[in-house]
């Protein structure tokens, strides 16, 4: 039986997990995503909006308000905007991870994420276990690309590398592997829609809601 707030998925599927604060989602966002489901063949995508992201001191607006407006911005049959890791109890990606293999039996996860956090994944805890428990999906951004293939993941994960038409087949390899996609990306970031204040009364929620997922 599924627990309330977990999304379906069956044994076999291949379910894209793209996770962040998402303070707010906007079009880059989707068009990472949308590229994923092409490039990296997988049956679906789970946007996975975070309580909050350890690596950042200012917390994000509550996640109802971030969710809700996630699922306006996100309209697609094959991703499904969730605040799992509530549910989970879990607040690093590689606990979530964990939760999500045990709780899924036989579903392949696939980690993706833009070149900007490949740079800096290494400062991610349990890092390494990440890259050893699932497979990678990097989604490059402008200006991302040379700092990305330089990082140290990037570095010490080299052989594990699916390059060109193999990407498509990076949600049936075995980990660690990786994959990169080097796509035009939409130089839009969250922190420019935060400041014109604006986002939140177009999505039709109140900044100050309750931060309870639902």
């Amino acid at each position: 039986m599924q627990r309330d707030g977990m999304p379906f998925a069956r044994a076999g599927q291949v379910v894209g997990l793209l996770g962040g604060s998402f303070d707010p989602a906007h079009k880059g966002h989707v068009n990472i995503t949308k590229a994923a489901l092409m490039r990296f063949g997988l049956d679906r995508v789970w946007w996975l909006v975070s309580p909050a992201n350890p690596l950042k001191s200012r917390g994000p607006a509550p996640i109802a308000a971030r969710v809700a407006q996630a699922r306006v911005v996100m309209q697609h049959p094959r991703v499904t905007v969730t605040d799992i890791e509530v549910h989970l109890g879990t607040r690093y990606t590689a606990k979530t991870i964990e939760a999500l293999q045990d709780y899924y039996q036989g579903v392949r996860f696939v980690w993706l994420m833009g070149a900007d956090n490949l740079a800096q994944f290494h400062r991610w805890q349990d890092w390494r276990e990440i890259m050893a428990r699932v497979p990678v999906g990097v989604l490059a951004r402008p200006d991302d690309r040379i700092s990305a293939r330089m990082s140290r993941a990037a570095r010490i994960f080299r052989k594990d590398r699916l390059s060109g038409r193999a990407a498509g087949l990076l949600g049936q390899a075995n980990a660690p592997a990786w994959a990169f996609a080097n796509l035009p990306m939409s130089q839009l970031s969250s922190t420019e829609i935060r400041e014109t204040g604006k986002w939140i009364s177009s999505a039709g929620v109140d900044r100050h809601m309750s931060g309870k997922g639902f």
